[in-house]
């Protein structure tokens, strides 16, 4: 079974001031287009394939799913919903959360979940 890879689109997107919150949406379709690569390639320690999914929140709720990245939209927290999935999903499998929320990476890891910073999927310039 694959990896699942959740990524806390919120906190990737904001760990880099492009001007992101200018767009929120733009920069959470960016990220979720830079992630279509890893779904066959892989992240460091978890080579591919994986099961890429991406979780938007706010204003970025509307990102649809492309081939490789499957979006998930919180209606409310984001790190609730990622929990939930990790749950859900996550249960008989490797699963690994990017996030750099720290309180979020204690619930994750709670559930046996696996966790890397956002330079995981979105290396600094």
């Amino acid at each position: 079974m694959k990896t699942l890879l959740v990524v806390d689109a919120a906190n990737v997107v904001g760990s880099v001031p492009d001007g992101w919150w200018r767009d929120r949406r733009g920069a959470a379709e960016r990220l979720r287009d830079r992630l279509v690569p890893y779904a066959d390639s892989g992240v460091p320690g978890h080579p591919g394939p994986l099961e890429v999914v991406l979780v938007v929140e706010g204003a970025a709720r509307s990102v649809a799913s492309v081939p490789g990245v499957r979006t998930v939209a919180a209606e409310g927290s984001g790190d609730d919903r990622i929990v939930e999935l990790v749950a859900e999903e996550g249960r008989d499998r490797t699963c690994l959360v990017v996030t750099a929320d720290r309180a979020l990476r204690e619930r994750v890891r709670s559930l046996g979940a696996e966790v890397a910073g956002p330079r995981t999927v979105r290396p600094r310039p």
